[in-house]
């Protein structure tokens, strides 16, 4: 005895729906609680470190970065991409403003509010001495040189002068190394880079590495000038001299100390007994006029100031703090998320699971019961259990429909076989001659059975999808005139007129012998439901891409409960099965299988005692330019003698 399946069915535990929703519902939830507390240690981190200052060297790069740029380049345009780049490497949000606010640049995305205030001013000529590395004690970034940059001739000559130096060192005991200023100017350092040179050997001081060279004389010709107009503003003595410059700490030139070491007669009197008081008031005057007038010779070649913004604002960061008590908290909240989720998950899978037991059940039953299930909800699962009803109607009704096909096979073949049977039997006991009329009368009862088979035959190929067609350009006129005088003779014998209407000769794509069986099917059902003095018209038409066949009556007509069943299989509108009219039951069924093998559609319209019409829409041929396509309207009865067709006959 087979035993009862559980309401597992036998399937494993580990692979049940509901354990596996189970699992992945607890991983889901797992990964979340682990990813959220991770990103908010990170969140938490990084605001911390900026609260507590961890940043302030990204800080001072960042502004040491953008100074460089505001010295080398005279505008902001191309800064863009330089504060994409240092957003990138800090993590920090950059961006820079004119002193108005008006942006220039920023690596936020465009419409992000600034922070309330700016973390500095980028200014190369008023550089902040103490965190902005090698600036000058005058506030001038080293690397705005503006007319100082030597020409690439001049940086050849100084460069053979230093060279040769370094060898002079070099032989006295001194090893140095060769460093470049911004403007080009080289200088010696000690050999570790550490210092400058403060001792130079007698035979090495020609003083030909620090004379300015042509281009910086008349830099520094020019500064003078423009220091002489401040220096007699300040009520000291102008005749100051040219200014000039000494290589300072790394080698940079202090071009506005060097003014401090000029005596001005002014600050000292006549007899020159000035206090040291005066001296330095004296001094301090002098050096703020060179230093003026070092900025404005520098201006023209600077970018102008702007405002600094860095990271979030002023906005204070949350401090949080891993200890023992907030731990207990992260891991009880995470604990109370894994109970309601599996909870929830529980509850929800419990819902799905039943009706897919339900649908199990069902499908497990015997075929011949069609069991239904239940539709309880109106989600995805009440859909699938729609479509299982669906099918199990489909299935009963297909197997209604085959235990029909196999009587209506057995009734049409019984027929004609009987009668072949009794005829055969009958002339072999000799109670009847096998005259012609007897052979005759076989012969028609084996063309029956032939019509039969051969129908079925096409059915099943058309099923099977193994119907070969032979498409080909072909003309919808000729075509219809072929098909009214294959049936002209059963169409006068019955007193039916049979008329073709072709307004525009379209051209169709198929295959020509498929689609006469096809028209043929269509004219003879017509014929045998028309009575006498009635008329089968065939008409055909364009439209669009189709061509449009229509095969119109004046017969009985069909019902309309029965319009829905006339492309079925061994459907006669006879419900006594009478072979009084003819016909199989197959010819409308394998008009439809022909008709969408050819990717056309069949319908079927009717109206009781006016008659009946079906409608092939069948695809148009690419090339209209079949034998068919002449212009002009013909209608004409089957039987006129102008017809191809009847042309042919005779």
């Amino acid at each position: 005895m087979r035993k009862k399946a559980g309401p597992g069915g036998g399937i494993p535990l580990r692979k049940r729906l509901l354990v596996r929703l189970l699992v992945a519902s607890v991983l889901i939830a797992g990964c979340s609680v682990a990813a959220t507390a991770w990103l908010a240690v990170q969140t938490t981190t990084s605001a911390l470190r900026q609260e507590q200052g961890q940043d302030l060297t990204d800080d001072v790069a960042i502004l040491a970065r953008l100074s460089g740029y505001a010295a080398t380049h005279r505008d902001w345009k191309g800064v863009a991409a330089t504060v994409r780049g240092l957003a990138a490497q800090t993590g920090r949000r950059v961006a820079l403003t004119t002193a108005d606010r008006t942006l220039v640049a920023d690596s936020a995305p465009p419409g992000s509010p600034l922070p309330p205030s700016p973390a500095a001013t980028v200014d190369p000529l008023h550089t902040d001495t103490y965190t902005q590395r090698g600036a000058q004690l005058s506030g001038i970034d080293p690397r705005a040189v503006g007319p100082y940059a030597l020409p690439a001739g001049e940086r050849r000559q100084l460069d053979q002068v230093a060279a040769k130096r370094r060898s002079c060192f070099a032989a006295n005991g001194v090893p140095t190394t060769v460093r470049h200023t911004p403007g080009g100017r080289p200088y010696l350092v000690s050999d570790d880079g550490t210092r400058g040179v403060t001792e130079v050997p007698e035979e090495c001081a020609d003083g030909a590495l620090n004379t300015p060279t042509a281009t910086e004389r008349r830099a520094l010709d020019d500064v003078t000038l423009r220091a002489r107009a401040c220096i007699r503003r300040a009520g000291l003595d102008p005749d100051l001299g040219a200014l000039e410059f000494e290589p300072g700490a790394g080698g940079r030139y202090l071009v506005s100390r060097t003014a401090v070491r000029y005596y001005y007669k002014g600050a000292l009197g006549a007899g020159g007994g000035a206090t040291d008081e005066a001296r330095h008031e004296a001094r301090q005057k002098a050096q703020q006029c060179a230093d003026d007038a070092y900025r404005d010779q520098l201006d023209p070649y600077v970018a102008p100031a702007a405002q600094l913004f860095l990271g979030g604002g002023d906005r204070a960061a949350t401090r949080f703090v891993m200890s023992p008590a907030n731990k207990a908290k992260i891991i009880g909240a995470a604990g109370l998320v894994l109970a309601v989720t599996v909870a929830v998950t529980a509850v929800v899978a419990g819902r799905l699971v039943r009706p897919l037991r339900a649908l199990t059940e069902a499908a497990r039953q015997p075929p011949d019961q069609h069991v239904r299930v239940p539709v309880t909800t109106r989600d995805e699962t009440g859909l699938l259990a729609q479509a299982f009803n669906a099918l199990t109607e489909r299935r009963e009704r297909l197997e209604a429909q085959r235990k029909a096909m196999v009587s209506d096979i057995a009734h049409e073949l019984r027929s004609p076989l009987t009668n072949i049977r009794g005829w055969l039997e009958v002339a072999r006991d000799g109670l009847v001659d096998p005259d012609p009329a007897l052979l005759s009368s076989l012969h028609d009862e084996a063309l029956v059975l032939q019509r039969v088979i051969d129908d079925l035959q096409d059915l099943a190929a058309a099923d099977a999808g193994t119907l070969r067609l032979h498409r080909e350009p072909l003309g919808a006129r000729d075509l219809l005139d072929q098909v009214a005088a294959a049936h002209r003779v059963a169409a006068r014998a019955a007193g039916v007129t049979l008329r073709t209407d072709c307004a525009d000769g379209p051209c169709l794509d198929a295959d020509p012998v498929r689609m006469r069986q096809v028209l043929g099917n269509l004219v003879s059902n017509a014929v045998r439901h028309t009575p006498a003095d009635g008329t089968v018209a065939l008409a055909a038409h364009r439209d669009g891409d189709t061509v449009v066949l229509t095969v119109a009556d004046t017969g009985t007509g069909i019902a309309p409960d029965d319009l829905p069943h006339v492309f079925d299989r061994f459907w006669r509108a006879e419900k006594s099965r009478s072979r009084r009219t003819g016909g199989s039951g197959l010819g409308l069924a394998i008009v439809r299988q022909l008709v969408e093998a050819h990717g056309g559609t069949a319908a079927a319209a009717s109206e009781p005692g006016a008659g009946s019409v079906f409608t092939l829409r069948l695809p148009a041929a690419p090339d209209e330019t079949g034998p068919g396509a002449r212009d002009g309207v013909r209608t004409r009865e089957a039987g006129d003698p102008r017809s191809a067709a009847s042309r042919a006959g005779k």
